[in-house]
């Protein structure tokens, strides 16, 4: 049987936040060089999509001296943003925190740092990626489902043990036990990923079968969070490469889900 087309409508949809700013009730960090820029339980989420939102930091939680005023303003929706550069000791990078003026009303004085400046965390949890959407819900739940898992006809892998990961605004994606796959099918990779949800991936599997390679469609989290903890060294497949078969229903495939994960694919 053919598979059908996934379209949102085929899971929850994530909330219409977009423009909405929200209080952030834990404690946020960020850190550059080992040194910690800010501290705060005064943050705000800030989105611009509904599918994640941003950090803004109060200028006044922030490390005195660190952000450098480089003249320039940006004017943005939601007001005139001031660029600055971060400096901490003898590390400095340009153009990475942007601070509202004071006629931005309720966002006067909150700075917007460039994700990728710093290391972040929440309470003593370092986030990956993006920030964690508090709209979004992400479960792991055993299950007796028949899955199967294919590529071009050939069988990657089957089990009747399956954890089943729903999270919002994504298709359910099921992971397996390692026992379960034919690893002749399947060659490890460098690949390594994070998910703001669910931390860093250990492994990545390249499917290859007569005719057909599919680079990096299986992966695996040998440590992750505590709240996925049942999935923790079992395997995924990316559900619009493969066809995967759910007690008997090939599920709907779509041309690429990966592009609306939260998780962001990081070579090293």
């Amino acid at each position: 049987m053919s598979a059908a087309l996934l379209t949102t409508s085929d899971f929850p949809a994530m909330a219409d936040v977009q423009d909405q700013v929200q209080p952030v009730p834990r404690r946020l960090r960020g850190v550059l060089a080992g040194v910690t820029v800010f501290d705060t339980t005064s943050a705000v989420y800030a989105w611009d999509t509904p599918k994640y939102p941003h950090y803004l930091v109060p200028r006044d939680d922030v490390l005195p001296g660190s952000l450098l005023d480089e003249g320039r303003e940006q004017r943005l929706r939601r007001g005139v943003m001031h660029l600055h550069g971060l400096r901490v000791g003898e590390v400095g990078v340009p153009s990475v925190a942007r601070v509202y003026d004071a006629a931005a009303g309720a966002l006067a004085g909150l700075v917007r740092f460039d994700w990728d400046a710093l290391l972040w965390f929440e309470e003593d949890e370092q986030v990956f990626v993006h920030p964690r959407n508090p709209y979004t819900r992400v479960d792991a739940l055993r299950s007796s489902r028949h899955v199967r898992v294919e590529l071009s006809g050939r069988l990657l892998a089957e089990s009747t043990s399956p954890v089943l990961v729903f999270e919002t605004g994504l298709p359910t994606r099921y992971y397996l036990d390692r026992s379960c796959l034919d690893l002749s099918l399947l060659r490890r990779t460098d690949t390594r990923t994070a998910c703001p949800y669910k931390g860093e991936t250990s492994d990545y599997w390249t499917a290859e079968v007569p005719g057909l390679v599919e680079e990096d469609v299986a992966w695996s989290y040998r440590q992750p969070f505590a709240a996925l903890a049942p999935i923790a060294g079992l395997v995924a497949f990316y559900n619009d490469r493969v066809e995967i078969t759910v007690d008997d229903i090939t599920l709907p495939q779509a041309v690429d889900l990966s592009q609306v994960s939260v998780a962001a694919r990081a070579k090293r």
